[in-house]
């Protein structure tokens, strides 16, 4: 009777076991968190097709890997951003990081000697944010490791991983804004735009340019200037100043560097309510424009998440998975509407400032 009854509670027992695995399992599986990103072909070409992508991110590595990280340069969100997600990943995972700036996009002699470094040091592999496109065209070691283009376009055969968004994209869906919006408020009227890029032919800055243009074929807006900088905000200032006394465009679109620049200096000349300012990109003083309705527009491309991909897929990379081509995250349309909406991976922390290094905690 007794071991009837012994049985019949092991039973229970064991069907309870597993009925509670069974629904931790479920609740564990629900609760996995997926990243939001796009793949897109054909590789490193300008205009390309995407396709939504629930990224599933590494929880640990398997080794403790020594990544190399370059960068142009940390002077804006933009950078920050990526290093806040390349820092906070490699924590995440358990590896070594260890990142350099090469201080311009017309620094690329400095970039090829660190990248030089990192291929001769005790890194594993190399996430490249290229000052240039064709800057392994002037790099005379061989790539003995693998090398990941990181934000910017990387021309090399050799290189069949790139994490980011498609630039010429970044400029199309800015334009495509401008578009619309003179086509609401500009009725029977011509509008005109004028372009504050960043460094020219350097980073994305040419398909942003092809980009805005492609959007702009057929519609009232016009191009009434260009004008190329590096990304320092006082010499964006004299530009506008000398833009201004030039013309009075409907429009200004440019790195979020130049419409901070853009934000005061029409403020001074009581030419906020005249003329409208569109960013390429978001940064916290972006955001804040967007909040006071003296930024019509900016792209959002998720840098904080870009960081955080090319750490993951570094690491998949490195045991075992295969080059996964072009990835990266869909880009966001900011305007004063969604400006607060799911900023998750979209900026650096407000207190976080430029980290160089990781090494894992050890006990």
């Amino acid at each position: 009777m007794m071991q009837k009854y012994w049985r019949r509670l092991h039973l229970f027992a064991t069907l309870t076991l597993a009925t509670f695995s069974l629904i931790f399992s479920s609740i564990t599986a629900s609760q996995t968190i997926t990243w939001p990103l796009e793949q897109r072909t054909p590789f490193n070409v300008k205009i390309q097709q995407a396709q939504a992508l629930a990224y599933l991110p590494l929880t640990t590595a398997q080794k403790p890997w020594h990544l190399c990280a370059l960068v142009p340069h940390l002077k804006d969100a933009y950078w920050i951003g990526i290093d806040y997600g390349l820092i906070h990943h490699a924590k995440t995972l358990g590896i070594s990081l260890d990142l350099f700036e090469a201080g311009s996009y017309y620094h690329q002699e400095k970039q090829l000697e660190q990248l030089k470094t990192c291929m001769q040091g005790n890194y594993d592999a190399i996430l490249l944010g290229a000052v240039s496109p064709d800057l392994l065209a002037q790099f005379t070691l061989p790539l003995s490791k693998p090398v990941i283009a990181l934000v910017n376009r990387l021309n090399s055969n050799q290189v069949q991983t790139h994490i980011g968004v498609n630039w010429y994209q970044m400029g199309l869906t800015a334009g495509q804004f401008i578009k619309a919006d003179a086509k609401a408020t500009h009725t029977n009227k011509t509008a005109t735009l004028a372009l504050l890029a960043g460094p020219e032919n350097l980073g994305g800055t040419d398909w942003v340019e092809q980009g805005i243009r492609q959007a702009l074929e057929g519609s009232q807006v016009s191009i009434s200037a260009i004008q190329h900088a590096d990304n320092n905000r006082n010499l964006y200032r004299d530009q506008l100043q000398i833009l201004l006394k030039a013309q009075q465009p409907d429009y200004i679109l440019g790195s979020a560097v130049a419409i901070e620049s853009a934000i005061s200096t029409l403020k001074q000349k009581g030419l906020s309510q005249q003329i409208k300012l569109v960013s390429s990109y978001l940064s916290p003083a972006i955001l804040r424009g967007l909040k006071r309705q003296k930024v019509i527009y900016s792209n959002d491309d998720l840098v904080v998440l870009q960081g955080k991909l090319a750490i993951d897929i570094a690491v998949k990379q490195l045991e075992g998975a295969k080059p996964f081509g072009d990835i990266g995250p869909a880009i966001i349309a900011r305007t004063p509407s969604n400006a607060l909406s799911t900023l998750t991976f979209s900026l650096a922390e407000a207190d976080f400032y430029p980290l160089y290094k990781v090494r894992p905690v050890t006990d």
